[in-house]
């Protein structure tokens, strides 16, 4: 096929959009939807996901560390704390700061805890520990208490269960939904397609009885359904981010503590509208274009 006949066809293709208006919304608007709610069900998904993996991350272990250590015994757990894998963050906390972290927590009372000062001090050394996973805290944990010169290890091994059960079946249910979403989107592009080629049957024979090939017929459908998943890909990409930044602005005028949980871990526009905008197009010009084809080849057959 020559240039002049492939610009020729296009021009068709796009003419029997105009000329198939009815058709051609019902298309664009079934994709349209289709797409909208496999957007929001992809959006929801990966939102909670980061919210439950920001909430893991603020996990922090306490490690104890057993009373009358010297500097050498001292050297050596620090030394075998660091070297565990899978840890994020370690800090070490003296006996001191953590007695000036209580004052701090009871201004009021802070006449009293001058007593604890110096050798009164009940408050013994430990070290905050952040592991990287939260899956691996267990095994952490194990392999802190197992240090010598380590007294206990205090850390939140039912809280950190219950957000990686929580994480599994988020990211199960939800990517499970957005599959099952894009099933039943080709299944019902598909029909409206077939619909569409339906219509137009008689003008497939005609162009087949005179003598046109079999890509000359296809190549017309073939772009109407490109064009049809690229509008259908811009008003649903326009919709769903228009939507999902209204809804981070009024997340971000949440009371106390779910402001910090939007603005620290709720994925912002700028990080999703390229995934998102690219999903829509390649989704809808492959249903489109490719739902045209497959459907129009019932009619070839003469």
């Amino acid at each position: 096929m020559n240039w002049s006949s492939f610009k020729y066809l296009t021009r068709q293709g796009l003419h029997s959009m105009g000329a198939n208006r009815l058709m051609t919304l019902a298309s664009v608007g079934v994709l349209t939807a289709c797409l909208i709610i496999t957007g929001i069900a992809g959006l929801f998904s990966a939102n909670v996901n980061s919210v439950v993996a920001y909430l893991g991350d603020q996990n922090e272990s306490v490690v104890y560390l057993a009373e009358g250590l010297g500097p050498e015994q001292a050297a050596a757990v620090d030394a075998g704390i660091r070297s565990i894998s899978g840890i994020a963050e370690v800090s070490y906390v003296s006996g001191d700061e953590v007695l000036e972290l209580y004052k701090g927590y009871m201004e009021e009372y802070a006449d009293l805890w001058e007593d604890f000062e110096g050798d009164e001090n009940p408050f013994r050394a430990n070290y905050r520990v952040v592991v990287s996973d939260l899956e691996n805290l267990d095994s952490i944990v194990g392999q802190l208490e197992a240090i010598e010169g380590v007294d206990r290890v205090r850390a939140p091994t039912d809280m950190s269960s219950m957000f990686v059960s929580i994480q599994h079946a988020v990211n199960f249910c939800g990517w499970a939904l957005v599959v099952m979403l894009g099933v039943v989107s080709v299944v019902v592009i598909h029909n409206t397609i077939r619909l569409t080629v339906f219509a137009r049957r008689r003008e497939i024979n005609i162009m087949k009885y005179v003598g046109a090939t079999n890509g000359f017929i296809r190549l017309p459908f073939f772009i109407e359904g490109m064009a049809s998943g690229l509008l259908a890909g811009a008003l649903a990409g326009g919709l769903v981010l228009g939507g999902y930044a209204a809804l981070l602005h009024f997340a971000g005028e949440a009371p106390g503590v779910w402001r910090q949980v939007a603005a620290s871990s709720v994925l912002p526009v700028s990080a999703v509208w390229y995934v998102v905008l690219g999903g829509f197009f390649a989704f809808g010009v492959l249903i489109g274009s490719l739902g045209s084809a497959i459907s129009v080849r019932k009619y070839l057959k003469v």
